[in-house]
């Protein structure tokens, strides 16, 4: 476990006397466990990311070279999505006049107004510019006007000219007393020499943690002098990452090259670094700092680590993520409209093929051919639910951490919007289907069969998501789900005569949603049909649908039949718990 104080507490820069909040980090760890060797021989080692880092960060701006990111929902237009924020991260008791003002006002600080009403876009449609998208994704966080300020490399993907502009907007909101924190990855010099602070580190250990103008002098002490006319942001990630031309060609005194350095090890270099910042007066005034603000803290009792408290209440987030996630469900043809084409499509096929089923002993094999194409239809057409939590797992980490809404209400809003896709897929396909096909003409016939196939729908749906929550990539979650659904096909009851399988297989069957789905659609359908001209039942044929379905081993009661129905609700359920779990899973861990 890290063992780690975080506090916030009011502070004032002394150099520009700007009030605001000082984050300051005390004992920073963090390690992770990787695995190596192949079972037996199977090794756990520890990897140490982050190691013992102390520091300061005051208001102003302050930069940690570091990772990549951006999220925001591109089907929105960028007045929905700071909407959004708003509805979400604001006390419920502020007034939606006041929210609607404060959204207004920050489309018109970050220079917005253009594009207000413009979707933000996809992979598949065009939007804004990434320089608007990086400030639409800050205004979301500003929208609770927060005292700091957290960016994960806002400059990323941009062009030279559009970084420089959202790093001057940073730059102006921190003059006002904001403190700024963010990761950035080799700035152009304009971006560097905005910075106030300036955080390096090296192995995960800390390198250097001071004023940013005072950086190029502290390394110049050590022995690191840049070039005239070098980026300071790409000279101090060539010392910090070893690069032996680059640092040691550029010794304060050259005549005093020391060649058995230039083929000393990175090793060596980082820890150099990391002893000459540690007995620096920047870590010593730090330390001393520190330990002034934790001889402060001493009374006060600590909050609990990772805490995430809500604005809004449960029904309240529900209703605007469901919204969102209808809006975003019905802007997004390739999840809507194809899925419904291509339903309607396989549809008019199989009605084609079976086109006007006859009562004769032809009829009984049609009948199974086109009730088997259904269900498996059904099953292997959910398999794009496998993108629900896949594709949008940056965006529901980010709002979950940030106190947007609960897990259950992600997770409920997804549920719901894909149930009412499914069902209008699952009603649609059985209208065409079921009259083309030329099935049982009595209501009841047609209402179970419906009810059937919508079951189906929602049974397999539960189980992709189960299997896809803790996926990370869609194609392996699709060979996984394929995988599954295949066995489950071998046992649905047409390519195997169940009674017929060894006991040791039997029990397979009992997991197999294509064979309840196909034994409840068989006994309605089957049940009072007969396929026979004479009333003496002749040996070699089977003349009525009872016959043939005691045959298969299949119960053709009324119970019979709602018996397949609460196990595919029963299968359901349990495939909805996992997913749940698992989504709650990586939301901890992530």
């Amino acid at each position: 476990q890290p063992s780690h104080i975080l506090t916030v507490g009011t502070g004032v820069d002394g150099t520009k006397q700007r009030c605001g909040s000082t984050v300051s980090f005390h004992n920073i760890q963090y390690k992770v466990q990787q695995q190596s060797g192949f079972l037996c021989k199977r090794k756990i080692l520890s990897k140490e990311i982050l190691v013992d880092l102390n520091g300061i960060m005051r208001p102003g701006l302050n930069a940690i070279l570091g990772p990549t990111g951006n999220v925001v929902m591109g089907t929105l237009t960028v007045r929905e999505n700071l909407r959004f924020s708003a509805a979400l991260r604001l006390h419920v008791s502020v007034p939606q006049v006041e929210k609607e003002a404060r959204v207004n006002h920050l489309i018109k600080e970050l220079g917005l107004t253009e594009v207000a009403d413009s979707k933000v876009g996809t992979q598949m449609t065009r939007g804004i510019s990434g320089g608007e998208r990086k400030r639409t994704n800050i205004g979301m966080e500003l929208i609770i006007d927060p005292a700091v300020l957290f960016l994960d490399e806002p400059t990323t993907g941009l062009d030279a000219s559009t970084a420089n502009s959202v790093l001057l907007l940073l730059k102006r909101m921190a003059s006002h007393g904001r403190t700024i924190i963010m990761s950035i990855h080799q700035p152009r010099y304009s971006i560097y020499r905005l910075f106030d602070t300036l955080t390096l580190l090296v192995g995960g250990k800390m390198v250097y943690h001071g004023p940013a103008p005072n950086a190029l002098e502290y390394f110049a002490n050590i022995g690191y002098a840049c070039e005239a006319h070098n980026n300071p942001a790409d000279f101090f990630l060539d010392v910090i990452n070893g690069d032996f031309t680059a640092t040691a060609m550029t010794k304060v005194n050259t005549d005093d090259l020391d060649f058995k350095e230039l083929s000393s090890s990175r090793q060596s270099i980082e820890e150099r670094l990391v002893d000459e910042y540690r007995n620096s007066g920047y870590s010593s005034n730090t330390r001393a700092e520190l330990e002034r603000i934790v001889k402060d803290k001493r009374c006060g009792s600590l909050p609990k680590s990772r805490t995430i408290t809500y604005n809004s209440s449960f029904f309240h987030q529900l209703r605007w993520v469901l919204h969102r996630t209808f809006q975003n469900l019905m802007l997004n043809p390739q999840t809507s409209v194809a899925q419904l084409g291509v339903n309607v499509f396989l549809a008019l096929i199989v009605g084609a093929i079976f086109f006007g089923v006859k009562d004769d002993q032809s009829g009984i094999q049609n009948r199974m051919g086109a009730l088997f194409f259904i269900t498996t239809n059904q099953c292997f057409s959910t398999v794009s639910a496998a993108e629900l939590f896949i594709t949008e797992r940056k965006l529901f980490v980010h709002e979950y951490i940030s106190g947007y809404y609960r897990v259950s209400v992600y997770f409920l809003s997804k549920i719901l919007s894909d149930i009412a896709l499914r069902t209008v897929t699952s009603v649609i396909f059985s209208c065409v289907v079921y009259f083309l096909i030329g099935l049982k003409s009595t209501a009841e016939a047609f209402f179970v069969f419906m009810l059937t196939v919508t079951l189906v729908a929602y049974t397999a749906t539960a189980m992709t998501m189960a299997i896809s929550a803790d996926q990370s990539v869609v194609a392996l979650a699709n060979i996984l789900m394929t995988i599954t659904f295949v066995f489950m096909m071998i046992f649905s009851g047409l390519l195997v005569n169940l009674p017929s399988t060894k006991d040791w297989l039997a029990w397979l069957k009992y997991f197999s949603i294509p064979r309840y789905g196909l034994a409840a659609l068989k006994i309605n359908e089957f049940v009072g049909l007969r396929f026979c001209e004479e009333v003496v039942i002749r040996n070699s044929n089977i003349c009525t649908g009872e016959q043939y379905l005691e045959y298969l081993g299949i119960d053709y009661t009324c119970w019979g039949l709602w018996e397949n129905h609460v196990a595919l609700t029963v299968m359901m359920i349990i495939f909805l718990i996992i997913a749940y779990l698992k989504l709650r899973f990586i939301k901890k861990f992530t």
